[in-house]
């Protein structure tokens, strides 16, 4: 073995370059492919390999069952959860969720603001293809209820609002029974 002072030294400068390249190209695919998944769309692989092999479909529940979408809107907060056929959630937010705290969260303004940043995320997801039919399903009688009703007949509404096939309450009544607690009172 030759003494340190006389072996040969080449730069290593391309190799390394080319190294770091191949990672940043790596790691540009690897973010596309978050993205994409994130937006219910193929990945790279995916779209190599072809839609056939790599995507099995979801069990969504029987076909004829519509989506839905629920609105529960209270003295103190709104709640919006869309769910697929077979009950499994989508999105499930709070007006809390997007931002609004306190005596806040129950303003139309909040609902209204809430109902938008739904559909709006149901789009980033695509979901406004795969529903075909939905149901909405209003509970509780808060600022919420009719701030959502007016995002779903707005412009903000306007892929969705075709596939409503059926608009119900599932407010909860009372008759008679045992005494209610005593009604919570905030600010």
């Amino acid at each position: 073995m030759l003494p340190r002072s006389t072996q040969s030294t080449q730069p290593r400068g391309p190799p390394r370059q080319r190294a770091s390249g191949d990672m940043s190209a790596l790691q540009r695919i690897l973010a596309q492919d978050a993205v994409a998944k994130a937006r219910n769309q193929p990945t790279s692989a995916e779209q190599i390999l072809g839609a056939k092999e790599t995507e099995q479909k979801e069990d969504w529940g029987p076909p004829n069952e519509p989506f839905h979408f629920h609105i529960y809107a209270h003295k103190h907060n709104c709640h919006i959860t869309v769910t697929k056929p077979n009950r499994g959630a989508i999105i499930s937010l709070s007006a809390g969720n997007i931002g609004f705290r306190k005596s806040k969260r129950s303003t139309y303004d909040a609902a209204y603001q809430l109902t938008a940043y739904v559909i709006d995320k149901l789009h980033q997801g695509n979901w406004h293809k795969n529903i075909t039919a939905m149901e909405v399903v209003l509970r509780g009688f808060g600022a919420g209820r009719e701030a959502a009703t007016k995002v779903l007949l707005g412009t903000e509404g306007r892929l969705l609002r075709d596939k409503i096939v059926k608009v119900s309450d599932a407010t909860r009544l009372k008759f008679g029974g045992t005494r209610s607690p005593k009604q919570r009172r905030l600010g």
